[in-house]
């Protein structure tokens, strides 16, 4: 009968260890991220479930805005950083936060297959991109038949005084498309060129947007004709059932590389390199290949539908370099020139 009680003892100890390490287990591995993005709203649940599926143990916390307001973050931050990483932000801002000396270098595992002009050429790489975006017309085909426009076809045809009052933009402070999209401008015609062509399409816009997306929302709604967004906005606003085309200008699009960077801090967390391995690997890169048709490195599958069926010809010749040396020159100019037709914040 001892013996029996000894044994029911041990047992019942075991149990309640166990029991014990179940319960203060999770709490253990568990590791929060603070992950600074300006992805669409729409296309990051879809990539976290991914995440989530193969790295439960880490959760992560967004903090999602457009290009130049993470910029100005980020950068605000420097002294305290709070980011662990940057994902999908434009390889011009974190050009801008390298040189602050914000981003420690890292080569995220699967680097050697990003192609050369999506990643940074440094070994351990300072920052690594993940797709790249471009300027597109979303034009609201209803509208423009009621006024009795005909589609644009291209950056030139903006400039036409039948617009007057018809084009929406978003302004290249606070919008990465904005950017990509001055900065386009500015490299296809020249500087003089290029800001006297901005002074007469300032005579067409109704008014400058703070997101890059709402111009071809805007268009979408009806309450303009024509918005001057990116490819993807446009093929999203197009399946909700909205009368959007997406136009490809002819003389090329402006772009740029959502890119995705380690924040340097004094005790970075283990889990911040797992996930920036992991946002360069194969299941998320399948997932942005599905609506984006230049990705870090080839998928296999094919180009989404609307695109060109070779995208890269549609993208001009950027000097990236050039464009986050001068970001901020550019932005005063502009701001000087344009910002009174800006939507308050």
């Amino acid at each position: 009968m001892k013996k029996q009680r000894g044994k029911t003892g041990f047992m019942g100890w075991f149990i309640v260890l166990l029991m014990a390490v179940a319960i203060v287990a999770p709490k253990v591995q568990a590791e929060e991220l603070l992950v600074y993005t300006a992805l669409e709203d729409d296309e990051i649940p879809k990539y976290l479930e991914i995440f989530k599926q193969e790295h439960p143990n880490i959760q992560i916390k967004i903090v999602r805005d457009s290009t130049g307001i993470i910029t100005a973050k980020l950068l605000a931050e420097k002294g305290n950083p709070q980011a662990d990483v940057v994902w999908g932000t434009a390889a011009t801002s974190l050009m801008l936060c390298d040189q602050a000396g914000m981003l420690e270098p890292y080569s995220p595992k699967g680097i050697e297959k990003v192609k050369p002009f999506m990643r940074d050429a440094r070994n351990p790489a300072h920052w690594v991109g993940i797709k790249a975006w471009e300027t597109g017309f979303c034009v609201n085909t209803i509208e423009l038949q009621n006024l009795k426009l005909p589609v644009p076809e291209s950056f030139e045809d903006l400039l036409k005084p039948i617009y007057q009052g018809h084009i929406t933009m978003p302004n290249p402070a606070s919008s990465g498309t904005g950017f990509l999209t001055v900065s386009a401008i500015l490299q296809l015609k020249g500087e003089e060129k290029g800001w006297e062509y901005l002074d007469r399409l300032d005579k067409n816009i109704a008014r400058y947007t703070h997101s890059g997306s709402k111009p071809c929302k805007l268009a979408g709604a009806g309450e303009v004709p024509i918005g001057i967004s990116f490819a993807y906005r446009g093929f999203m606003q197009k399946k909700k059932g909205e009368p959007v085309l997406t136009v490809f200008p002819k003389e090329g699009s402006g772009w740029d590389v959502e890119a995705n960077a380690l924040i340097k801090k004094a005790n970075p967390k283990p889990s911040a390199k797992t996930f920036l391995d992991w946002a360069i690997g194969e299941s998320v890169m399948k997932a942005y290949a599905q609506v984006y048709p230049i990705t870090a490195y080839d998928t296999g599958l094919p180009v989404p539908e609307g695109y060109p069926a070779d995208p890269s010809k549609q993208l001009i010749r950027n000097d990236f370099e050039w464009a986050a040396k001068n970001r901020d020159r550019i932005l005063q100019q502009w701001a000087k020139r344009y910002d009174v037709k800006s939507e308050a914040k």
